[in-house]
This record gives structure tokens, C-alpha cells and sequence, in this order.
């Protein structure tokens, strides 16, 4: 691509398309900027930044939920000159230490909650501006943007930033150890929109929401650098409770999720049709969704719809499947897209069959995120596209996919060691991904190279297949993780979903919603029970788990188990139930050990 520019520049030119438009807004729009304002803000911000001394080089962490007043401190940090990143605002007093020491900011603009916590991590952080209220020892962004000095040089300020200046860091949530800081340039990032936008395409004007947290890398492109450079508008949601109210009061136009997400629209499809109480009503879903799932099956097939059947799904969407699509509120969608994991082919077949074809992405932070990516028409399911137009892929001996092109990262914050560990002499960065590439270039995603499951008879397995198979046939489930690396067969550790606890408890008159309480209730084990059975029957017989454990904890994100961006941290599960593991392979059923509902 050759049109690199830098983020500030990007902006500038996006805002003077309509300064008029609205550029972000909250749910409902009772908070919204246009473009003009959003450029005023942007402007005092990195004005009162200067002030502070912050320039080209220092770094800025923002750490608040998705609200309207981020998107200006950002920007307004970027012209500044600034490296401005997001922290997750799960973090401990401790883990924040170690972020921000590796960073070496000494700004934090953060909501008030906060500022406690980053008090206690004992960093020397010399200003801290509070976005919603007061705090003592703290600065309001109008006391900030008040610092501004007469002699300021805006333009000038934020032209002197240079391609390859770091725009970002992005802290991944390693499975082990502390996380790594990933350093995205203005070049990597401008190349990672415009090449992205080369194959799902984003207008001025786009509307998409944001609810994934800001240190997410998939966030910060998918809404705000995208948003930067083709004007996208954003709704934010501050609770990912809201997302469905969210998604009705923006109708987006671009839009993606992860699978779980997926999965629970999903659920909620079923659920409604399931329970609605008019027969005629309930006759016509019913009706619709069987037209819908033939839809699937053909193209999880491969194979076209013949007249009879094309002129059947035609019907059904325009008298129901439309209705559908405005009810889950992606009923305006250009395109969708799902990534961070694997999602099952019967999920994404059921959206194409509503009329709502979902893309696989494939990514990393150390590739600035979206490296793989076809539109819904050229899709090919079970796989995550092709290579983004510019990068360059090869497979090392052991079957390792490795990545060479302008995404892939400058190198991991302060970790030599580590960063030659990823990335070669000749800039070809090692994913730690098994990837299979077709004739056509279609990639498909086997595992993580250091998750691949081995059992005691020399089968290789992927758990991250395994797992989101079996989850997809149960919203109930949270996390599962597969056990059965040198066993004979096998078993998973299954964690319910929060989210399900309480409506699940209430259907059923239960008055404790807690996962201990649920874990040992007999209809929730009979319906986790049939879910595995489900997902068992899409899977090979040695792959299938034979037993299974649900746990009397849900899992938080950050916590031992997974990381904040939804991944397991499999050793350290593996020691922590290392009790409860042995009992599926030592004990008879019972105790809390059960198995599928049927056998296959």
C-alpha cells in the first residue's frame, strides 16, 4: 500500500469530509460528537498534553470503559506526538505496575474509579486526569485542556510524526508470564487499514459499535483506526450488557464478534422461536428457520441452492428472516465478521441461512490484528480468508505458520530476548499458529502449536476444535477446557456462563444463582449433558470427550484460568484442578464425574 500516512494525518483528513456528521455517540445519542467537535476536542487535548511535556516518543495509558470522551483523549494524544495505549480495567494494583513500568508513561487519563488502584501500583505517575469527576491530586480534562500555551503549534505538532514513530501498545495476554508490549507503528497501522479496507470496505459514514475494551487490539482497529481513517461513526457501550440494546438503536453496517457472542445471538433465535406463544406466529418461524437451515446445510456443502429452494429462502426471508435480522438489530449489515478463536461451521452456517454471511479473520497483535480476511462472497467456511494483499506466509518444518510484510510489529517493548525468539533476522515473525494453506490461498486454522493435544495412542488433536464445538451446542457453557494430552480419552473441566446463571435460575425457580449452587443442579447437568452429546456427534470418536466435570466457580477474565482477552491459560488449569482432572480418569461416575447423554 502506498499511500502511508500516520494516524493524525488520517484524521485530519476524515474530519473534513462532514464536519457536520455525528463521528461518535453514546447508546441513544444522548451524548454525541460531529467531526467538528470531535477536531476542537482533539486539538485542547493535545494542546494541554504538550503542556505537560508530552511529545513525540513518551506514551499516554487511558484506562475507562467505552464511552464518547475517550475518542478525543486518544487522538488528541496521537497528535501530540504521543504513544498512547489502553490498559484493561480488570487489572490489579500489581499487574498495572508492571505494564506501566514497561511503558514508561507518566500520564494516566482514567475515570475516577481508577485512580486508587493506580495510586497503589506504586508508579511514580506524575499527572492523572480524571474524565468523569474530581478526584484530589488529579487534573479535569478541562483543567487540562486549559494548560494549553499561546505559542502552540498544533499543525506543526502533529505533522513532526513520522510513519515510523510507535502509534500503539498493545499488551497481550500471554498465557504465561507477564504480558508482552507490542509496538504498532503509524506505518504498521496504516497499512493494516488500507489494506483492510481493500477487501471489506469501510465508508464514510459506516456505523459500527464498541464494546469490546480498548486495550483489545480488535477494539482499537476495528473501531477507532478504522474510525480515524474512513470516518465510521461509533456507538459506544460502556456494559456488555447493553450490547443488544446497542445493536437495535445503531443498526451497524460493519460489525464483529467473537464466536461466543455469535453463539448467544444464535441463542437467543432459538429461545425466541421456541417460546412464542402465538401458534401462527411460532408456525411461521419455524417454517422460516427450516428454510433457513437448508440454506446452511447447502452451503456448508458446497453446494448452490437449485430455483425451487432460492425461490423458497426468497420467501421466507422477505415475510420472516428480514424480521429476524431488525430484531437482532443487523438488519443494515454490508458485512460481518467473527474472530479471536474458531467459530463451529454450524454457527456460521446458521447466519448465512438468516442472510447474514459472517467472515473468519485470522490475526494477531504482532501483525497489528486482521492479517487474513475474504468478503462474505468469497468466504469459504472453516476457513479465516486469505492473507491480506502484501504479506507473505510460509510453513517451518514443524508445521508453524510464519508471516513476513509491513504488519508485523517493531518488536516486543523492551524484550530483546523475546522479540528475536518471534522474529527472525529476515523479518519473518513465527505465530505459533498450526495453519494449513489451500491451493487457493484459503488459510485454516488448526490450533495453537503449543495447545495440540497428543493422547496416549500418538492422535493428534486440536482442544480449541473440541471446545468450541462442544460450546456451541450449549449456551449454558462458558469455558470449557480439554483434557487428554498422553491420556487414553478425553475429558473437559466445563464452567458455566455467568451470564446464563441468573435467567437460567429464575426459569427455574431456583433461588441461588451462584455456579456452586448450578453446578449441582440435576436439569442443568442433564442439559450440559445432552450439549456434549451434541457437540460430540461433529466430532471423530477419538476426539469426543468421554466424561466431564462442571465446576463450582465461574471464570474471570484475568483470572488464573483465562487470560483478558477470553484465552485459557491451560497449564496453569491443568495444576490448579490437577485433583478434579484425576477423578475423571480414577473414579467411577459420580461425585460430579458424568459423561455425555448418549455415547457415540
Amino acid at each position: 500500500m502506498a499511500d502511508m500516512i500516520t494516524s493524525p494525518a488520517a484524521f485530519q483528513r476524515t474530519a473534513a469530509i462532514d464536519p457536520e456528521a455525528i463521528a461518535v455517540r453514546s447508546i441513544g445519542g444522548e451524548q454525541a460528537l460531529t467531526w467538528d467537535e470531535y477536531a476542537q476536542q482533539v486539538r485542547a487535548v493535545a494542546g494541554g498534553l504538550s503542556a505537560l511535556g508530552v511529545g513525540r516518543g513518551d506514551t499516554v495509558a487511558l484506562m475507562m470503559a467505552n464511552r464518547v470522551e475517550f475518542y478525543p483523549l486518544e487522538v488528541g494524544a496521537q497528535h501530540a506526538g504521543a504513544t498512547s495505549f489502553s490498559v484493561y480495567n480488570t487489572l490489579s494494583a500489581q499487574q498495572l505496575k508492571y505494564v506501566f513500568e514497561n511503558a514508561g508513561n507518566r500520564i494516566v487519563i482514567c475515570e475516577a474509579q481508577y485512580v486508587d488502584r493506580i495510586r497503589a501500583s506504586g508508579v511514580p505517575i506524575e499527572t492523572i486526569v480524571c474524565v468523569d469527576r474530581p478526584v484530589p491530586g488529579t487534573l479535569s480534562v478541562a483543567q487540562l485542556t486549559s494548560l494549553v500555551r499561546h505559542d502552540f503549534d498544533f499543525d506543526a505538532t502533529w505533522q513532526a510524526v513520522t510513519p515510523d514513530d510507535i502509534v500503539t501498545l498493545c499488551y497481550t495476554s500471554g498465557t504465561t508470564g507477564n504480558p508482552k508490549g507490542v509496538e504498532i507503528s503509524h506505518a504498521n497501522l496504516a497499512f493494516e487499514c488500507q489494506a483492510y479496507a481493500s477487501v471489506m470496505p469501510v465508508r464514510f459514514g459506516d456505523r459500527i459499535t464498541s464494546y469490546l475494551p480498548t486495550a483489545h487490539m480488535a477494539d482499537r482497529v476495528t473501531s477507532l483506526y478504522l474510525h480515524e481513517y474512513y470516518g465510521s461513526q461509533i456507538t459506544t457501550v460502556p456494559d456488555r450488557a447493553q450490547l443488544g440494546a446497542a445493536l437495535l438503536d445503531a443498526r451497524p453496517t460493519i460489525w464483529g464478534a467473537v464466536p461466543r457472542v455469535w453463539e448467544k445471538l444464535k441463542a437467543a433465535v432459538e429461545f425466541s422461536v421456541a417460546n412464542e406463544t402465538d401458534p401462527d406466529r411460532r408456525k411461521a418461524l419455524t417454517w422460516a428457520l427450516e428454510v433457513a437451515g437448508r440454506k446452511a446445510r447447502a452451503q456448508l456443502a458446497g453446494v448452490p441452492l437449485d430455483d425451487v429452494q432460492a425461490a423458497e429462502w426468497a420467501r421466507a426471508d422477505e415475510l420472516v428472516l428480514c424480521g429476524i435480522r431488525a430484531a437482532l438489530g443487523l438488519d443494515r449489515l454490508r458485512w460481518a465478521l467473527s474472530g479471536a478463536a474458531p467459530i463451529p461451521a454450524e454457527t456460521l452456517g446458521f447466519f448465512f441461512g438468516l442472510g447474514i454471511p459472517i467472515s473468519e479473520v485470522w490475526g494477531m497483535s504482532e501483525l497489528t490484528c486482521v492479517a487474513s480476511v475474504s468478503p462474505p462472497t468469497q468466504a469459504r467456511l472453516g476457513t479465516v480468508g486469505k492473507l491480506l494483499p502484501g504479506l507473505e506466509s510460509r510453513i517451518a518444518e514443524d508445521g508453524e505458520f510464519l508471516v513476513r510484510g509491513p504488519l508485523v510489529m517493531r518488536e516486543y517493548r523492551r524484550e530483546p530476548g523475546k522479540t528475536a525468539d518471534a522474529l527472525d533476522k529476515d523479518g519473518w515473525l513465527a505465530t505459533g499458529d498450526i495453519i494449513t494453506v489451500d491451493q487457493d490461498g484459503y488459510l485454516r486454522v488448526v490450533d495453537r502449536k503449543k495447545e495440540i493435544i497428543i493422547n496416549s495412542g500418538g492422535k493428534n488433536m486440536s482442544p480449541a476444535n473440541i471446545e468450541n464445538t462442544i460450546k456451541a451446542a450449549t449456551p449454558l457453557i462458558g469455558a470449557l477446557a480439554t483434557i487428554g494430552d498422553r491420556r487414553p480419552y478425553n475429558t473437559a473441566l466445563i464452567v458455566l456462563d455467568a451470564e446464563s446463571a441468573e435467567p437460567y435460575a429464575a426459569h427455574h425457580h431456583l433461588g441461588d444463582a451462584s455456579a456452586a449452587a448450578l453446578a449441582t443442579h440435576p436439569e442443568l447437568i442433564a442439559e450440559i449433558a445432552r450439549g456434549v452429546a451434541a457437540g460430540n456427534a461433529h466430532l471423530s470418536r477419538v476426539e469426543q470427550v468421554k466424561r466431564f466435570l462442571i465446576l463450582p466457580t465461574f471464570w474471570e477474565p484475568g483470572g488464573d484460568e483465562i487470560t483478558l482477552t477470553m484465552k485459557l491459560r491451560r497449564n496453569p488449569i491443568a495444576d490448579k484442578y490437577a485433583a478434579d482432572i484425576e477423578r475423571m480418569y480414577t473414579t467411577e461416575l459420580g461425585d460430579g464425574v458424568h459423561e455425555p447423554a448418549s455415547s457415540t
